[in-house]
């Protein structure tokens, strides 16, 4: 099948030479120069496209780039800096030689010298936006949930542990490509507990291709760990403290070892973190098991304190030119001691008066590891195949303690044959996955227009999860049936796809495929040895997408993908936790996965980016819905499928240079949206106008100081029926570059107004389970006083000294180095 569509290819448009860039370097002596940057960069806005090293004798060779407009650089440590004139490649004009070149050596001996990426922070590109990590002053002793935070379009939701890509839920989380299969809950901790200080950067892919997974209805995000390229031995120490409520520390070292045929790297970071957060209640209800109408007033608080231990290692072995063998391991360790404080008074009308106090500790501890073995293999004519086996490894166990009181306004206790109201309560929720993936990948360049590529993929999940609430009455534990889980989940998921890069004239290309995936999901309570969920699911997802250059400054773009969200484990399980003595937390076997459909349409001038996306969502997911159980006298707190959702989103990023010394870029999401609701007591169809924004300003400062402000404003939302109100922060860093030893010393101040406080309302669009209208106002730690932190870090090795011999590029160019 792979010979019949790349002979058909052939057929249609013509096999071409293949085009070729070469050339070489000498300096003033005439002597080669190894080892150093070149460059192929967009001649419209100078992105990288390809990059290649010379070799020993100073020569380059860069091979297959599409037609186009280019600029050729070449960088060396100790060396000046080179640009050709602009060059097209066409189809005419397949190849470019620009023979020796001389470069001179810089007149300035350096000393010790530590260089920087300058990258933009926010990257467009056709199926996303690139998050540089390392360009904003905030990211030193942050976690990679508040860079997400603080990223276009990505919006967090602590209330319910979830996160919102353009106004929708169903988005998957990859590590170095590598989805991670874990419920979203555990997903918001891991990445609350992973240090920002060892990313490079965040690809949110919205549009994204065959190639990747279909899962993820909203879209993918993809963190890229640091993984440094530099010849020698090199590395970067970093120290945090910081306070707000309480105590912060962070400390973390990254090592790199790079030898030519071996290189290898490794981090550890780890960070502390004590923190609060309260919340008052205020609801109204009709409740039969407490005779009828009710209002209730609650306040809680929560003490938490939080421990992170994060690894990476990995190894790469260049066996031959055209051979690399590669491995790595990532490792996250996390525990959590948590104290929840809770108090409501019920009024019973018309005069009657109950108090609930309540204490809830629990001790929760994640462990997760990724890892990867693989093989790529550089074939005739450039073609590459790349083989790997990925293994991910989750645990979470989260036992907790219940005391409390439930009295009359006499202080006798409440008594009920429901043994949630019993003084003392014990929950024990275990859960452990395992993910084995085995994948291929096969690209060819066909000639200087067609680019193909195909593969295959096989994911294997087992999951098993103990839960369970008990109640000791009259001396004994106890649980009710339906709140105790014993579940194993089996899934296999097999997908293969095509997708094919078409340059169909100097100014227009296409990027087509389609991906086919099988899955079957089997669920079993191994209490009573039912099969609860038994699912098949074969479906095709297309995407296509064009780029048309309008000239050297304008580029349109527009695209179409398929995609899906599939529900978790956890969206399916069964009952697993106690909120209060009238409600749990539970799972649905009952739903269906989300099938979505986007449009976009983009609009590039120069750095700017405009975006106009449309999106169709069936059967979309809500978490933590509200329902009521059967017998009335229990409230669900459950995911939903909602009848459907649209969203007309227009995105806009816009950044201005205002002068060498003020960088500013402003990004906005906002649109229509509609949704339709059919599991409250009275269904319900709601439109409203959604938007969020972010800013950063970034100032350069003398004497190497440098200043940066960032805000984020989330406008009125919706979870299901659920609506969040507007929220937002201002945040601020202060960088000092030393002199003296190459390190950076670095003042961060979050949420600088302390407007970190969450709104969410319950029953304001229609009648929920038992009637509730529900005001719920979240306070974080930030809102009652900024969180502020102070950094060390700094650089040492060969990337951050010259050495004698020059064999080594600059480190910001060497950093935006990718294969080609």
């Amino acid at each position: 099948m792979k010979q019949l569509c790349m002979c058909l290819l052939s057929c249609i448009l013509g096999q071409s030479a293949i085009a070729q860039i070469t050339g070489s370097f000498v300096n003033n002596g005439g002597q080669p120069i190894p080892f150093a940057n070149v460059l192929l960069l967009n001649g419209t806005d100078t992105t990288l496209i390809k990059a290649a090293l010379t070799d020993e004798k100073g020569s380059y060779s860069i091979t297959s780039p599409p037609a186009g407009k280019y600029l050729l650089r070449f960088t060396g440590m100790g060396f000046q800096t080179w640009n050709s004139p602009l060059f097209d490649i066409t189809a005419a004009r397949r190849s470019q030689s620009f023979g020796p070149i001389t470069i001179s050596e810089l007149s300035q001996q350096l000393g010790e010298v530590v260089i920087q990426a300058e990258k933009p922070l926010f990257q467009p590109q056709l199926e996303g936006m690139v998050v540089n990590v390392q360009s904003s002053l905030l990211t030193k002793g942050s976690s990679a949930l508040s860079i997400l935070e603080r990223s276009p379009g990505v919006m967090i939701d602590y209330r319910n542990n979830s996160i919102a890509l353009n106004g929708k839920n169903g988005v998957m989380v990859m590590l170095n490509g590598k989805l991670l299969r874990i419920p979203m809950e555990q997903l918001v901790n891991l990445l609350n507990g992973m240090s920002a200080d060892d990313i490079e950067k965040i690809e949110l892919l919205t549009s994204p291709s065959a190639k990747y997974d279909a899962e993820g209805s909203a879209g993918l995000i993809n963190i890229v760990l640091k993984k440094d390229k530099q010849q020698g031995t090199n590395g970067t120490l970093s120290v945090t403290g910081g306070y707000g409520y309480r105590e912060k520390a962070t400390a973390g070292i990254h090592l790199s070892h790079n030898a030519g045929k071996i290189s290898s790297y490794g981090s550890y970071t780890y960070s502390r973190n004590r923190t609060y957060s309260d919340i008052y209640i205020l609801s109204y209800q009709d409740m039969p098991v407490f005779g009828g109408r009710m209002e209730v007033l609650g306040y809680d608080t929560t003490r938490l304190l939080q421990h992170n231990h994060d690894a990476t290692l990995g190894i790469d072995l260049k066996a031959n030119e055209r051979t690399i063998l590669g491995a790595s391991v990532s490792y996250n360790g996390s525990s959590a001691d948590v104290t929840d404080n809770n108090y409501g008074r019920y009024l019973l009308y018309p005069d009657s008066v109950l108090t609930y106090n309540g204490q809830i500790i629990r001790h929760t501890q994640w462990r997760n590891l990724v890892s990867s073995v693989y093989f790529e293999r550089t074939l005739k004519h450039d073609d590459r195949l790349n083989i790997s086996a990925d293994y991910l490894y989750f645990k979470n166990d989260n036992p907790s303690q219940v005391q409390s009181s439930f009295v009359t306004s006499h202080g006798k206790q409440v008594t009920s044959n429901d043994s949630l109201f019993a003084p003392s309560q014990r929950g024990m929720a275990n859960t452990v996955i395992r993910v084995g993936v085995l994948k291929t990948d096969y690209s060819r360049q066909l000639n200087s227009r067609i680019k193909l590529e195909a593969g295959l993929k096989g994911t294997y999940t087992v999951s098993n999860s103990t839960s369970r609430i008990e109640s000791l009455i009259d001396g004994k534990w106890i649980g009710r049936t339906e709140t105790i889980n014993d579940m194993r989940m089996r899934e296999g998921i097999g997908a293969a796809y095509i997708s094919a890069n078409i340059q169909l004239s100097p100014s227009l290309s296409l990027t087509t495929g389609t991906r086919y995936e099988y899955a079957r999901t089997i669920m079993t309570n191994e209490r009573t040895g039912e099969r609860t969920v038994d699912r098949t699911l074969s479906t095709l997802f297309p995407n296509v997408a064009f780029s048309k250059k309008l000239n050297d400054h304008t580029e349109m773009q527009l695209s179409y993908t398929k995609r899906i969200s599939r529900p978790s484990y956890n969206d399916l399980a069964a009952f697993v936790g106690y909120s209060d003595p009238t409600a749990v937390y539970t799972g649905n076997q009952f739903l269906q996965p989300t099938i979505t459909h986007n449009i976009k349409l983009g609009y590039n001038y120069k750095a700017y980016s405009f975006s106009l996306l449309f999106s169709r969502d069936d059967n979309p997911i809500a978490r933590y819905q509200l329902t009521q159980s059967p017998a009335a006298n229990l409230l669900y707190v459950s995911p939903q499928n909602l009848a459907y959702q649209n969203n007309i989103t227009l995105q806009a990023t816009l950044p201005w240079k205002v002068s060498d010394w003020w960088d500013m870029s402003y990004n906005f999401t906002g649109g229509y949206r509609q949704f339709r609701a059919d599991y409250p007591l009275v269904p319900v169809t709601k439109s409203y106008f959604g938007y969020s924004g972010n800013f950063t300003e970034s100032f350069r400062l003398p004497k190497n100081f440098g200043l940066e402000l960032t805000g984020w404003y989330n406008g009125n939302s919706y979870n299901g029926t659920i609506k969040v109100g507007p929220m937002g922060t201002l945040s601020a860093g202060l960088k000092k570059g030393l002199k003296n030893n190459g390190g950076t010393l670095q003042l961060s101040v979050a949420d600088l107004l302390s407007t970190m406080k969450i709104n969410v309302y319950y029953g304001t669009l229609t009648d929920e389970a038992f009637y509730i209208k529900n005001h719920v106002k979240i306070n974080t730690e930030s809102s009652r006083s900024p969180v502020f932190k102070l950094s060390y870090s700094r650089s040492f090795g060969m990337g951050s000294v010259r050495p004698t011999r020059q064999k080594e590029g600059s480190k910001d160019e060497r950093d935006r180095i990718r294969k080609d």
